[in-house]
């Protein structure tokens, strides 16, 4: 039962949810803007209620399975939350459907830890708002989000919970991965902003 519901938790995660809609308008998102299937290409290449939309329901899929699979069975391991919202997450970014080749995570990655670790995700909505507003650069602000998770997660829950605060880090290392293009874009002032000219 307990790999029943990793494995339903990667498919859940594996539905692009941005591909779908950007299909809905008759795109390809894979062929426009950045080509990548998350909810930042939605919002510049769709439009920015598509763009939210798309963040929200990858969101979502990210948090179903954290929270309320482990509901599910009546005495669930303390583990199991972080286990499927890990698979939700590597479902978003390899998902099966699309040969191993999807989004970024973050999105699907904030659904799963406000399932889990919400002080520390409230951390990280913080600092992609305030990074977000100052900069216009979606990127940099999921980068500094995703450091700002790992190191409240460690200052929040690593006495308590080593295994969350280990995953937490490994996550912010994965999402800073996913985006090793766009620092290299912001360090040769190529990036391309939220909105307005650069």
């Amino acid at each position: 039962m307990l790999a029943l519901l990793v494995l339903a938790a990667y498919l859940l995660g594996a539905i692009p949810n941005g591909l779908l809609i950007a299909r809905l308008k008759g795109i390809d998102l894979q062929k426009v803007g950045s080509g990548n299937i998350g909810a930042t290409n939605v919002f510049r290449c769709v439009g920015k209620g598509w763009g939210v939309l798309a963040f929200a329901l990858d969101a979502v899929k990210g948090f179903v399975p954290a929270f309320f699979f482990p509901r599910l069975l009546e005495a669930a391991p303390p583990w199991l939350g972080l286990a499927c919202g890990v698979a939700a997450v590597a479902g978003h970014n390899w998902p099966v459907w699309l040969k191993f080749k999807g989004g970024k995570g973050v999105s699907t990655s904030a659904g799963m830890l406000l399932g889990i670790a919400p002080a520390a995700v409230g951390i990280g909505f913080a600092t992609f708002a305030v990074v977000l507003v100052l900069t216009r650069w979606v990127s940099l602000g999921s980068i500094l989000a995703a450091v700002a998770v790992a190191g409240s997660g460690v200052w929040l829950y690593g006495a308590e919970n080593q295994l969350l605060a280990g995953a937490l880090i490994a996550m912010g290392l994965l999402v800073i991965v996913k985006h090793r293009a766009n620092v290299r874009r912001l360090l040769n002032g190529t990036e391309p902003r939220i909105v307005g000219k650069k």
